[in-house]
């Protein structure tokens, strides 16, 4: 693989951009409206929570349900993208998840509350890893660091984009027609996610073979490509998947990502309004500028991986970096503007290990085997995601700070870029 990539032609390097151009607008597009849904609930716990009663404890958990959900559905849900293909079964997760987001708006007491985020968990799972698995079907594995992390900064985007917006229709949508203003932020950021859902039954294609906008000659050399890379790889029946040694490392790897991702997510806003600031539209505001980092830094990361045709150390570093930002921020407290840029190099270091992480995996992974390995994996990973939450509202309701529960995250970074090293590099440097 690397001497197909070291004698690309400009002909080919203009194929591989006409098929980005194609796809990854509308997949970040997606991924930005996915994550915002999941997410959002952070901005809505500033009012939902005083409004309806709920402890950190109630919301750490509830915030974390969605990754049962996500957890028990999203093997089968992958191995239905991999077979029916990714336009039907994509469009069915956007229009599913925006639905059950936009009903959040309805939740009056705990349980619903749980049910509710489960069922959003149920909804989307298998997106992400579809997405992922669907990448495989276009770009061999010596493009895809860069091509993944353009699609996964759909992750920082959110941020910018929902921070800002979350907390402007809160503020200014606050007892609009007797609603709260978290009601309608739940209601109006759905909408999204269902309508784009239709523009990807109709605008995605499946595999390179079905795309009538390359041609002829396009479509031969970008197959000749995957061919030449799956021809490398080892068929692994699905089962023996799930008995891999390799598996559980990349699980817990991801894991540790997951943990920590999740952790400063959903509980940014509320360390932003521990540090002074109350009105919601200045938190959302404030609560963007990590993330607009993170697309710079994610890029650069990915950029250099690939350039390189190294992936450990470029996974090992900014793990490395967002645990050191993590305990920066608790250690300068007492200075609110250190305090949050060190919080801003956690969101750099974590965001940019993530799309990074995924280069591991689909090194060696190939056909059904690859399609259950890699949504075996975010499951597993994503469970971190009920965790992390459950665990920093727990430990904010034992302590009255979220200190401790920064500490926690910046722990687990440290062991996953200690397990990230016993990787074999020649397994995964392509």
């Amino acid at each position: 693989m690397n001497s197909a990539a070291q004698t690309s032609t400009p002909f080919e390097e203009a194929t591989y951009l006409k098929v980005t151009w194609r796809l990854i607008p509308l997949l970040l597009l997606c991924y930005i409206v996915a994550y915002l849904d999941r997410v959002n609930v952070g901005f809505a716990k500033l009012q939902m929570a005083g409004d309806l009663g709920f402890s950190d404890a109630v919301y750490g958990l509830g915030a974390g349900m969605f990754f049962i959900g996500y957890f028990f559905f999203e093997v089968p849900s992958n191995i239905i993208l991999h077979r029916v293909g990714a336009r039907v079964w994509i469009a069915r997760i956007m229009v599913t998840w925006g639905i059950i987001s936009g009903g959040m708006m309805f939740i009056q007491t705990e349980t619903q509350f749980y049910v509710m985020r489960f069922l959003l968990g149920l909804a989307e799972a298998g997106f992400f890893p579809g997405i992922i698995l669907y990448l495989t079907y276009w770009y061999p594995a010596h493009r895809r660091a860069r091509i993944v992390t353009m699609f996964m900064t759909g992750i920082p985007l959110a941020g910018v984009i929902g921070g800002p917006l979350s907390g402007w229709i809160m503020k200014s949508w606050d007892q609009v027609s007797g609603l709260h203003g978290w009601q309608w932020m739940f209601l109006l950021e759905a909408i999204p996610s269902v309508l784009i859902g239709f523009v990807v039954y109709f605008y995605l294609d499946d595999r390179i073979t079905s795309a009538k906008w390359l041609e002829d000659e396009e479509r031969a050399i970008l197959q000749k490509r995957i061919e030449e890379e799956e021809s490398q790889k080892e068929h692994v029946p699905m089962m023996q998947v799930f008995k891999s040694g390799r598996m559980w490392t990349m699980s817990a790897i991801y894991f540790t990502m997951a943990m920590s991702l999740y952790g400063v997510s959903f509980w940014l806003p509320t360390i932003i309004k521990g540090m002074g600031v109350t009105d919601n539209l200045e938190i959302g505001l404030l609560s963007s500028l990590p993330w607009i980092a993170a697309v710079f830094s994610m890029l650069l990361f990915a950029r250099s991986a690939d350039k390189m045709r190294e992936r450990r150390w470029h996974v090992v570093v900014p793990m490395l970096m967002g645990s050191t930002g993590l305990i920066l921020s608790v250690l300068l407290s007492g200075n609110h503007y250190l305090s949050f840029a060190a919080l801003v190099l956690a969101c750099m270091g974590i965001v940019s290990a993530i799309p990074l992480f995924w280069s591991l995996p689909t090194a060696f992974l190939v056909g059904v085997g690859a399609a259950a390995g890699i949504a075996a994996i975010n499951s597993i990973a994503n469970l971190a995601g009920f965790l992390a939450p459950y665990l920093v509202g727990w430990l904010k309701q034992l302590t009255s700070s979220t200190d401790s529960g920064m500490y926690l995250l910046a722990a687990v970074l440290v062991i996953g870029a200690g397990i990230t090293l016993t990787v074999p590099a020649k397994l995964v440097n392509r």
